[in-house]
C-alpha cells in the first residue's frame, strides 16, 4: 500500500501510467471488449487488467493520470452502434469521475466502435475492467503536468 495512492492502481498498471507520455492514450474497457487480442497491438504490448467497474477505475486512473486539454478528444466513449448521441448509464458515470478529476465539466466525445477498435490499437496500454455493462469502453489521452510557479 501506498500512502494517496488508490489501492485499485496495481503495480503494472502504474508502471504503465508512468512511462506514457503527453498524447498517449489509454483504453479502460468492459469485458466484453475484444482486450487481449487489441492489448498485443499497443505500445505495451501486454493487457493490464483491473477488476472494478468502468466507472471506479476511471476515478482511480484520474487521481494520477491528467488528460490532454490541448485536444478535443482528450476524453472518449465508444457510441451506442445505430445511436451515437445515446449515452449510456455506464458513460454516465465515467463522466461524472472525469469531470470530477478535472474540477470542470470535460465532455467526452463519441466515437463509431470500429473507429475506436482502431484507436484503441494505436493506444499506449489496455485496461480491461470487470465492467459487464455493453459500450463501458473509454479513450483517455494523457495530458502534461505543469511545473511548480
Amino acid at each position: 500500500m501506498l500512502k494517496e495512492i488508490d489501492p485499485l492502481l496495481n503495480a503494472e498498471v502504474l508502471g504503465a501510467l508512468r512511462a506514457m507520455g503527453h498524447g498517449d492514450d489509454l483504453i479502460v474497457a468492459d469485458m466484453n471488449f475484444p482486450a487481449e487480442s487489441v492489448a498485443r497491438r499497443t505500445v505495451l504490448g501486454r493487457l493490464l487488467r483491473i477488476d472494478a467497474p468502468s466507472a471506479r477505475v476511471a476515478r482511480a486512473v484520474l487521481s494520477v493520470y491528467p488528460l490532454d486539454g490541448f485536444v478535443d478528444d482528450g476524453a472518449a466513449r465508444m457510441e451506442v452502434i445505430g445511436e451515437p448521441s445515446r449515452v449510456e448509464p455506464v458513460a454516465a458515470e465515467v463522466q461524472a469521475e472525469i469531470d470530477a478529476g478535472a474540477g470542470r465539466p470535460w465532455p467526452m466525445i463519441g466515437i463509431e466502435r470500429y473507429a475506436f477498435y482502431e484507436r484503441a490499437k494505436a493506444a499506449y496500454a489496455v485496461i480491461q475492467t470487470s465492467e459487464r455493462r455493453f459500450y463501458g469502453c473509454f479513450a483517455l489521452r494523457k495530458g502534461v503536468i505543469a511545473p511548480d510557479a
